[in-house]
């Protein structure tokens, strides 16, 4: 008991000093806690069904982030990550009848092969000429679908997919951990060395070269893991729709993804998030009004580029905290000297 009591005490004290000292942190924290705790307090199955997209839809948002907002690889075409991996799963599911805890994984892994694909020959190319081309391969891999509709399903897509589970609210649970689990790794890769060369590279690769880093093999990893997770987001979307069609390589996909990262602010990974669980519930809740949502969807987006261009969440952030200019901690607003250095703030 008295070890248990030590290790308890140790995470309380780390718990007060790192997470209660800082708003944004207690936000993450009430999220998280939101968010597992919802269905003790409801289970009704609409709120749940929007909840278990927006879940799906972060980590694909996430995703996007890690590679064109940390690394600078300007990609327009990432829905190619999404449908490789719905269209695999389902194939998986339907012909060899894996279950989704086999399918999911598989079809994540073909959507890393596709970013290897995507990757090798990008790599020589940069800025519009970069996009242009990751814009090329979705539309490109669409023509494929319909050319065989034999075994894609063509413009109906291929259907009657397993259910994730059997039921709501562990569908719910499933991807809700998920999420969570997997934007907390992609923070920590953005957090770790290798996030740190991944910055580098967007601001200037041609140092880090000099420097004798390796470029094209962490721009092929950024294309791999951001391929990976897209994929496991697109397994989850098959199998919980049970279908996976053309939907899910359009381009509209692709530029809605861009558009979350950008509201929410890139170069985050939480900004990605937090706008898809603010517009994809905003969008479904003015769904009585179909003549006018689009056009309020985006003047809220022109407004956050006019007036908030890193993106909302980084704005929100640094109306309540601040850097310390010496050694670059953050700390609460309301604080006139750092609670690390005790430089002052002002």
């Amino acid at each position: 008991m008295g070890l248990i009591g030590f290790y308890l005490r140790k995470l309380f004290t780390v718990f007060k000093g790192e997470v209660l000292v800082l708003p944004s942190r207690v936000v993450v924290l009430l999220f998280f806690l939101t968010l597992l705790l919802l269905p003790v307090f409801t289970r009704d199955p609409y709120l749940l069904r929007i909840l278990i997209l927006t879940s799906i839809f972060a980590i694909l948002a996430a995703s996007w982030d890690l590679l064109s907002g940390f690394t600078g690889q300007m990609n327009f075409g990432h829905a190619l990550f999404f449908g490789v991996s719905a269209y695999t799963t389902a194939l998986l599911n339907l012909h060899l009848h894996l279950p989704s805890w086999g399918s999911i994984p598989l079809g994540a892994l073909a959507a890393v092969l596709a970013g290897l694909i995507v990757g090798i020959p990008s790599l020589r190319l940069k800025h519009t000429y970069l996009a242009l081309t990751t814009l090329a391969f979705p539309i490109i891999l669409l023509g494929v679908v319909y050319a065989i509709p034999n075994i894609t399903g063509g413009e109906l897509g291929l259907s009657g997919l397993s259910r994730l589970s059997g039921s709501r609210v562990t569908d719910y649970y499933i991807t809700t951990i998920l999420m969570l689990g997997l934007c907390t790794i992609m923070w920590k890769i953005t957090d770790s060395n290798t996030g740190i060369i991944f910055h580098a590279i967007r601001e200037d690769e041609v140092a880090v070269r000099a420097a004798g880093i390796n470029t094209t093999r962490y721009k092929l990893l950024a294309f791999c893991l951001s391929g990976f997770f897209a994929g496991v987001s697109g397994g989850l979307y098959a199998h919980f729709m049970r279908i996976a069609g053309p939907s899910t390589l359009e381009v509209s996909m692709s530029f809605q993804v861009v558009i979350w990262a950008v509201f929410g602010g890139i170069v985050t990974i939480y900004g990605p998030v937090g706008a898809v669980f603010i517009l994809v519930p905003l969008l479904e809740f003015f769904r009585f009004w179909p003549e006018g949502r689009m056009l309020m969807f985006a003047a809220i987006i022109l407004l956050i580029l006019l007036y908030m261009p890193q993106g909302l969440l980084p704005w929100l952030r640094d109306k309540v905290e601040k850097e310390c200019p010496r050694c670059k901690i953050r700390n609460i607003a309301t604080r006139s000297t750092c609670r690390i250095c005790a430089a002052s703030l002002d």
